[in-house]
């Protein structure tokens, strides 16, 4: 029985390895969602005997109205755990308020 359970999907369900960022520009207002995965997309931090001491990102993001480039950066422990973000030319928003934001574009069209 064992056999089938492992075959067909049985296993208990991982963490979600994807962090999502909703950010909105700040010269036209358009709101953007961003996925970010978290083993593939995030650079290795070293310290000085070359061990993992965290990592980082930094992100180009580009909405679709106005084409401005906004840079967000992320720190990370050695967990892949978020410690610190910050953003330029723009700002991070709540998912929230991001589907707030795409509902009203969507009734304005």
């Amino acid at each position: 029985m064992n056999f089938f359970r492992r075959l067909f999907g049985g296993q208990a369900q991982q963490e979600d390895p994807a962090l999502h960022l909703y950010v909105q520009c700040s010269r036209c207002g358009a709101p953007v969602h961003v996925r970010v995965h978290r083993y593939n997309d995030l650079t290795v931090l070293y310290d000085d005997n070359e061990s993992v001491e965290g990592y980082h990102l930094r992100k180009e993001i580009m909405d679709a109205r106005c084409f401005r480039l906004m840079y967000a950066e992320l720190t990370f422990d050695r967990k892949r755990n978020e410690r610190s973000r910050s953003i330029e030319g723009g700002e991070f928003i709540t998912q929230e308020t991001y589907a707030q934001l795409v509902a009203e574009q969507a009734r304005s069209v």
